[in-house]
């Protein structure tokens, strides 16, 4: 079981060569596109939200139903097949995203061990902490989520980041 994450560049190179059979889309919403060619759109969730963790002017912020979707959507991926998030850059919503998925997957895992394994896949991982804490509160982790991505820190400047996997066995 396989997550891959991708800034938005990369995407349609890692459609062709990884073959994903769900994908997950975080863009700012001017920045919304279609399904990438090829991919079935039943299988691709489409989030509009911007990149922030406080309120902005202008900007939306993720809210306790674009975690309440991803969990959902999270739910129809058999993992047979690798799971594609993105974001823009992917850095900071799409590897939030990734990480929440993960739990989701391995309630048993602690959550520190999980993102432990999203820092060596990523560098410049650096997950949104709004959605992350939003996750953790609908979740039930009681700040284990919290705890453990300000465990890892900030990663690395990157921007774009470079596609990577998380595999999901531990």
């Amino acid at each position: 079981m396989t997550l891959i994450v991708s800034p938005l560049r990369d995407v349609d190179t890692v459609v062709r060569f990884k073959k994903p059979s769900h994908l997950i889309t975080l863009l700012d919403p001017h920045m919304m596109g279609d399904c990438p060619r090829g991919f079935r759109p039943d299988r691709h969730l489409k989030i509009a939200v911007d990149d922030v963790w406080e309120p902005q002017t202008g900007k939306i912020l993720p809210a306790e139903d674009v975690v309440e979707d991803v969990l959902a959507f999270g739910k129809t991926w058999t993992g047979k097949s690798p799971m594609l998030v993105h974001c823009w850059a992917g850095v900071s919503r799409s590897t939030a995203t990734a990480f929440i998925l993960a739990c989701q997957r391995l309630p048993e895992i602690e959550e520190a061990k999980i993102a432990q394994a999203l820092r060596k896949a990523s560098a410049s991982a650096t997950p949104n902490p709004l959605l992350v804490r939003l996750a953790d509160d609908i979740m039930g982790r009681k700040g284990r989520m919290v705890d453990a991505v300000a465990g890892i820190g900030q990663g690395v400047y990157a921007y774009p980041g470079s596609p990577f996997e998380l595999g999901l066995k531990f």
